[in-house]
């Protein structure tokens, strides 16, 4: 069934609506929504059509057929791309996969990395795996490792801080392998 194109807000419920304008909604200065659904569709539909200039692409056919699923809600896409696309931000994906190295630069560069990801409306997925178990050697000195657990605070912490996009909290998900010797401790940390 074909819903009427010019603006679709009127059958929206009261909780989406304040989501569309919460989350996705362009922002000026002072951080009050300045557009509407239509417009939202608008920006994203110009936005990923644009990629059609790089191949020769019919720009405008593309952008009217992808606005038309959008005002529509036939189709979605994701967070990111309705809070980014046409934005000088422009960042569209949702999950990246971050390397951590088992070191304490390591640790805070997947730190660091994971918070500008999260600014921009991505969540992130580690592998906590390489980390080396609790007690383990550092630098020859016994016993030192906190191990990966140790570690999942700070990365929640720092989650805590930065929100996706300045509008909703970050999304992880942290990995140990199950032959690992803190995988025990890993699988409790949640209920601890």
């Amino acid at each position: 069934m074909r819903r009427d194109l010019l603006d679709t807000m009127s059958d929206l419920s009261e909780n989406a609506r304040r989501v569309l304008e919460a989350r996705y909604l362009a922002r000026d200065q002072a951080g009050r929504a300045v557009e509407s659904y239509e417009d939202l569709c608008r920006r994203v539909a110009g936005a990923v059509a644009a990629a059609e200039e790089e191949f020769g692409g019919e720009t405008d056919r593309v952008e009217e057929a992808f606005h038309r699923l959008l005002i529509s809600r036939e189709f979605l896409p994701n967070s990111p791309t309705l809070m980014n696309a046409g934005t000088p931000c422009g960042q569209l994906a949702a999950c990246f996969v971050l390397p951590i190295d088992d070191s304490m630069d390591g640790i805070f560069e997947a730190v660091k990395r994971m918070a500008v990801i999260h600014q921009f409306g991505g969540g992130t997925g580690f592998s906590f795996t390489v980390i080396r178990p609790r007690g383990d050697l550092v630098g020859g000195q016994p016993g030192i490792a906190a191990g990966p657990v140790a570690f999942l605070g700070v990365f929640d912490a720092a989650t805590a801080a930065v929100k996706q996009g300045g509008r909703r909290r970050g999304a992880n998900m942290g990995v140990l392998r199950v032959d690992h010797p803190d995988v025990l401790e890993f699988v409790r940390a949640k209920t601890d």
